[in-house]
């Protein structure tokens, strides 16, 4: 790499990168050279799909990446969708919250889905953003814990001292959490913490704690919960597609797009209002 900048740097006659014992920045000359290679590679993509489209036929390979819950909530749906495009090869990963619109912009993949807790996920020069659901909050309780029964209603503040079970300070669900419960002045001073919403939804099944998850983690499918409800108006996440601009007209992006879609609509009856959480899980039942 350092070879072929130092030929590129030769070929424009101008410093690209500003060279330094322990780091490297791009010059001014650098950033323009970078916007001006995203137009024409942005326009090499869009001829593209321009000649694929009139093909009609999705073939090739399209990469999605998702965000953890999102990629277990909708790979069964897309695994079914797609399945009939014979010529159409799906690779779906995981990507860390805030990742997606990056792997998106600088071409790693096709399609991300990506979660938004304040609503800063917007259309820009190069990307489509399709909003698809919202996804609450949600208490999750043991089985015989007493907001297991329906008919209990729901306070905050006489949930203060339970044994409140969260993801580590910083992750977006946990500053969820926490706007969640500041009107009745957090929890104890140290709730647990554990990587993984997977992981907190399998020590709730056994009666370890309670927590609140957005409601698209309960598409893993562990038993043992009971799911409630909170009062009011509760905290929760937007949930989008993003495509860059110039690749949402080729067959194979559209399509698995459309199959996206087709999920959304599925998982979002699923969550609104949620059961029990030993109901079927979300997009299950999914045959296009």
């Amino acid at each position: 790499m350092s070879q072929q900048l130092v030929a590129l740097e030769r070929e424009t006659g101008t410093a690209l990168i500003d060279r330094t014992a322990r780091s490297a920045e791009l010059t001014d000359a650098g950033r323009r050279l970078v916007a001006h290679a995203e137009r024409i590679l942005a326009m090499v993509e869009e001829a593209e799909s321009d000649l694929s489209a009139q093909a009609g036929t999705p073939a090739g390979r399209v990469v999605v990446t998702a965000f953890p819950t999102a990629a277990v909530a909708f790979a069964p749906a897309l695994a079914r969708s797609l399945r009939r495009h014979t010529g159409l090869t799906l690779r779906l990963g995981q990507s860390r919250s805030g990742r997606g619109m990056r792997e998106v912009q600088s071409g790693e993949v096709d399609i991300a889905l990506v979660d938004d807790w304040y609503g800063r996920v917007r259309d820009n020069e190069s990307l489509r953003v399709f909003p698809l659901l919202r996804d609450p909050l949600v208490l999750v309780v043991p089985r015989k814990h007493r907001l297991a029964d329906p008919d209990v209603p729901v306070d905050l503040r006489e949930l203060r001292d339970e044994p409140w079970m969260a993801t580590p300070d910083g992750e977006p669900s946990r500053l969820a959490v926490d706007r969640l419960l500041v009107d009745v002045g957090g929890t104890r001073p140290t709730p647990w913490e554990f990587e993984g919403l997977g992981t907190i939804l399998s020590l709730v099944a056994k009666g370890i704690g309670i927590a609140a998850v957005p409601a698209l983690a309960l598409a893993a499918g562990v038993r043992g919960l009971a799911v409630r409800q909170f009062p009011g108006n509760p905290v929760g996440r937007d949930v989008h597609a993003v495509a860059r601009n110039s690749s949402v007209n080729r067959p194979s992006v559209s399509v698995t797009l459309r199959a996206i879609h087709v999920a959304a609509r599925f998982l979002a009856a699923d969550l609104d209002p949620v059961g029990p959480a030993d109901r079927r899980p979300p997009g299950d039942p999914l045959e296009e």
